[in-house]
């Protein structure tokens, strides 16, 4: 198992970090890593997403969303190939801050046979991490 994570101070609160976040229409927009997402937030159902980490090519995968919490999580785990190679638990976490401002935390929990064997890949996903965030809080204190 190894675990990614990435956190980052917005001046926005978190129904306003949420809007941008489940905006997947948007995303081509302004997100550097995950450049598309479609699907519904719901629980159960799948998603699909382009990601496209820094000096890597395009992935798309189709994860189950685990769960939706309004403003305050939204998580789904994915497989690259066959269930148990390579899964991934990719969560967004919202926090409350003082005065109206959030903490963003993006964190992935990868298991599977391969991950040993994935450093360059899971490195490159960290730069995509820490690349959305600065992106995300461009976004959303400049609405």
């Amino acid at each position: 198992m190894r675990v990614l994570e990435t956190t980052v101070d917005l001046d926005a609160t978190p129904s306003e970090v949420w809007d941008v976040l489940t905006d997947f229409a948007a995303y081509p927009e302004w997100n550097p890593f995950i450049t598309s997402i479609s699907g519904p937030a719901v629980p159960g159902e799948h998603l699909r997403v382009d990601l496209r980490s820094p000096g890597g090519r395009t992935v798309t995968m189709k994860p189950r969303v685990r769960s939706a919490v309004l403003a305050r999580q939204l998580s789904w785990l994915g497989h690259l190939g066959i269930p148990g190679l390579f899964d991934g638990e990719h969560e967004f976490v919202i926090e409350p801050g003082s005065n109206g401002s959030s903490r963003f935390t993006q964190r992935e929990t990868f298991r599977g046979a391969l991950v040993p064997f994935l450093g360059r890949l899971l490195a490159q996903t960290e730069q995509g991490f820490v690349a959305m965030n600065a992106a995300l809080k461009a976004r959303v204190e400049t609405r």
